[in-house]
């Protein structure tokens, strides 16, 4: 297991907005200083609601990694791929799937509710059903220590978790096993060994969540230890059987909630998305037509930030003095609606004018693009070779 190791993909829906800024690249480039970060391109996840549609995701791929770049997410601290390409994910979904009672996939909420929003599409398919199955996949591919997630996502999350408890316990059956753990705890040495045998006796009698992390931390910490060894011990740790899959935990991450146009949640499925390579004079027609205040029918009629969609955005891109301003001004009628969108514009402008120049160089060039997956494909690879070959040996398929 990499301790601190995350994962995190995207499906591939094109060029991005600043929903998608705001709400998960900011907190990918501030992983990728603190973190052994995985990024991928979830494109097999593109074909569940989309597979009447392929001819659009080879474009959408390429744009949003050129989104990812233009964010600052760098490939020289981060590792990019595309799922795709890697047959491993399919492999280890397939594995999974023989093993993952259907119940569980059945109440994913996502599930239901996805169905009933994009009624006009035809979802009764495995792979619709199935997908969260694929997420447990790519999550548990890269032994991922973190998932950063909203708060929605937590039960995939969740998921993940309980299928690879399940894994562990059909298959982490080995002859010898505590024999095997018993040899490894004296490798820790004397008094590591006596801390790991305190916490595994803490956690097994009392259920003491501290000497758990303890224990895994002590582990992580021996280099000695081979991943065998290290596996059988975190294995005996919780129950007595080699540990092959990780248990991932989530990583709920502060987002910043971008409005549309609308005052709704930006989508462009919504129509009222500002892309994060807009043109400006595009970006500042559509935020001059953005609804303010329905109450201020004149400029002489005060206003409610609480009830304008401008407001949300001055949260987003605005200094506590110019949100004074532009509060004070609403309520009294002091600045027009055009004067309070005007900063915002400007922000968004400015922010923009960023995103454009890093993007500028991939896009008069594209073959760096494909190169920097290309790279990340074949050390996401090399990780995906090794958890596959612990799979298939658990599993009895080792003699291939």
């Amino acid at each position: 297991m990499a301790s601190d190791r995350v994962l995190s993909g995207m499906r591939p829906t094109g060029a991005l907005h600043l929903g998608h800024y705001h709400g998960a690249l900011k907190n990918w480039v501030r992983l990728q200083a603190e973190h052994d970060c995985f990024f991928f391109v979830a494109d097999w996840h593109a074909l569940t609601t989309h597979y009447d549609s392929p001819e659009v995701i080879g474009q959408n791929v390429w744009e949003m990694v050129i989104d990812w770049l233009a964010a600052g997410i760098d490939p020289s601290r981060a590792v990019l791929f595309l799922q795709s390409r890697l047959p491993e994910h399919a492999e280890l979904h397939l594995a999974l799937s023989m093993c993952t009672p259907l119940g569980w996939l059945e109440r994913v909420p996502t599930y239901k509710d996805q169905q009933e929003k994009l009624s006009d599409k035809d979802l009764t398919t495995y792979g619709f059903l199935g997908y969260p199955l694929l997420q447990a996949a790519d999550i548990l591919m890269y032994r991922a220590a973190w998932v950063p997630v909203g708060e929605d996502q937590v039960p995939h999350v969740e998921l993940t978790r309980e299928v690879a408890r399940r894994f562990n316990h059909l298959f982490g059956r080995e002859p010898g096993f505590e024999e095997k753990a018993a040899a490894a705890k004296k490798k820790l040495g004397g008094k590591r060994a006596q801390a790991y045998e305190d916490y595994r006796v803490a956690y097994q009698e009392r259920g003491d969540a501290q000497a758990l992390e303890g224990a895994r931390s002590l582990v992580a910490g021996t280099q000695s230890l081979s991943d065998d060894d290290r596996a059988r011990l975190l294995g005996w740790l919780e129950g007595g059987r080699r540990r092959i899959l990780v248990e991932p935990q989530a990583l709920l991450t502060e987002t910043s909630k971008v409005p549309g146009l609308d005052g709704a949640k930006m989508s462009k499925s919504y129509g009222n998305a500002v892309a994060m390579r807009e043109d400006p004079a595009s970006v500042t027609k559509k935020l001059r037509q953005m609804p303010t205040d329905p109450a201020r029918v004149r400029r002489t009629d005060p206003g409610n930030p609480d009830n304008c969609p401008v407001w949300q955005l001055h949260q987003v891109y605005s200094n506590d003095e110019v949100r004074a301003w532009a509060n004070q001004g609403c309520r009294s009628a002091g600045i027009g609606c055009l004067d309070c969108k005007q900063p915002v514009i400007d922000a968004i402008v400015a922010e923009q004018k960023v995103f454009i120049e890093r993007a500028q160089p991939y896009v008069e060039e594209p073959r760096r693009v494909r190169d920097i997956m290309d790279a990340g494909c074949e050390r996401a690879r090399a990780v995906a070779r090794e958890t596959m070959k612990d799979v298939k040996d658990a599993m009895g398929l080792g003699y291939v």
